[in-house]
This record gives C-alpha cells, structure tokens and sequence, in this order.
C-alpha cells in the first residue's frame, strides 16, 4: 500500500512539473512595439497584442511583427536623368508597418521588398526629371518617390513615412561644366549691378550739377570746399585746369586795354 502511495505522489508531482514547463513553453512575450500574428493549423487566426499571450505547440504558431519606423538604406544607384546625363544617387527611406497580418500575409519579406521597390522606384523618377530639376528640387523629387512607393506598398500594409536624398554624385566633366555655368552667371550679375550702380551715380550727378548751376555762386563754394579738402594733406599737390577760351578772353581783353597808336594821316 506504501508503495502505491509513493508512486501515485511520484507521478502528482512528476505531472505537475511536467504541466508547469510545458505552459512555460506555451506561453510568449509580445513587447510593446510588436505585433504577433498568430496561425492556427496554418491558417491565420488573430492579432496578438502586447504582454504574455499563449501558443499551443504543434497546433499553433506565431510571428512577431515589428511596428517602429524603420530606414531603408537605398544603396548607389546610377541612372540617366531626362536630359541623358548619368547620376550617381543614394537615398534613405522611413516606413512603418501599419497592418502586421498584411505584411506577413501579402508578401514574403516585406524588408528585402520594400529595399528593392525603393530601388528601382528611385532610378525611374530620376529618369523623368532633368539635371537641373534633380540639382535644385530634391524635395519635390522625394515626394514623387515616396508617393509612388506608398501607393505600391499600401496592399502590403506598409506606410512609407517620407524619403530623402542624401547624395547626388555626378561625373568630374559635368562637375566642370556646371563650375564654368555659375562662374559665368556670377560676372554677368556682378556687371548689371556694377551698370546700375554707375546709372544711379550719372542720375545723382546730374541732380547736384542742376542744383549748384541754379544756385549763384554755387559753384564757387563747392571749389572752395574742396580746395580745403585738399589742403589737409600737405602732400596733395592741386592743380588748376583752365579752359583755353579764358586765357583768349584775357589776351583780348588786354590788347582792347592797349593805347592805340596815332595814325600818319592824322599827324598830317
């Protein structure tokens, strides 16, 4: 009788244990940033929420999804721009995953998809667009490839965040080109305002010569202001420049002065 008992403790006990394991091995943590897609006999069943969820071995399995933002590292690419200049660009994508059962059920591994679609999406916008477009309105084309690969993951259940370009690499002769283009537009902008700046002189020139010819004596004292000007610097040497027609006004004015010398006709 002893020995019954002992052996109906022995399989208590030994089933307990066995019971107490094998729901340890049945139950699984969702973290709070995941999802777990739970199957049962191979077909989908439900979403599994965050905390300590339970799995029947065999007859059930699960997945983890995770539904943080991540970025896509979208590698060197070279493509041809609209007007056929070759481009070398790379470029970072951000998603999320906004449906778990979607990204498991719809595609195979939505991470390698996502890579690949970024890919070839970004090589087919540069194609469209010029050099010039590329250069000056990256994030005009960021949008166009994010709309593109947001509308193409949609039925994966994923949600593209945003794109940007990070570098646009273009080949040594180009970089030439583009150099001489900008160093060309600069000297024609700096000898249009150097033509403004002298236009407005000749305008404000003209204004203070208008004013000083109206004003009597005017003129003098301008002459005057500046000769004290001069006079500050012993070193400046001045210089009077006068009109040829002024030193003529003086010779006639003073042979007019002259005594006039009798003439034989009248001494007889």
């Amino acid at each position: 009788m002893a020995e019954i008992i002992s052996f109906l403790v022995f399989a208590f006990f030994a089933w307990g244990g066995f019971t107490f394991f094998f729901l340890l091995f049945m139950i699984k943590q969702i973290d709070q940033y995941e999802r777990g897609v739970k199957f049962q006999f191979g077909k989908y069943k439900k979403i599994m929420e965050p905390g300590w969820r339970i799995v029947i071995p065999i007859i059930q399995s699960y997945r983890k999804v995770d539904m943080r933002v991540k970025a896509v590292d979208v590698p060197d690419q070279e493509a041809m721009t609209k007007d056929n200049i070759s481009a070398t660009i790379n470029a970072v994508l951000y998603y999320r995953v906004s449906s778990a059962e979607k990204a498991i059920l719809e595609v195979e591994n939505y991470e390698y998809a996502m890579s690949q679609l970024a890919q070839t999406t970004m090589r087919n916008i540069v194609g469209e667009v010029d050099l010039d477009e590329l250069l000056s309105k990256r994030e005009a084309v960021s949008n166009k490839i994010k709309l593109l690969v947001d509308a193409a993951t949609d039925p994966w259940g994923i949600s593209v965040q945003g794109v940007e370009l990070k570098d646009i690499v273009l080949p040594g002769e180009m970089k030439r080109t583009i150099a001489k283009q900008a160093e060309a537009e600069r000297e024609k902008r700096a000898v249009i305002i150097k033509a403004e700046g002298e236009v407005m002189a000749a305008d404000n020139m003209a204004k203070a010569a208008s004013k000083l010819s109206s004003s009597t004596g005017a003129l003098h004292l301008r002459t005057l202001q500046t000769m004290n000007d001069l006079s500050s610097d012993q070193s400046n040497t001045i210089i009077f420049a006068i009109p040829i027609e002024i030193l003529r006004a003086f010779e006639r004015a003073g042979v007019d002065l002259q005594p006039k010398k009798p003439d034989s006709s009248d001494s007889n």
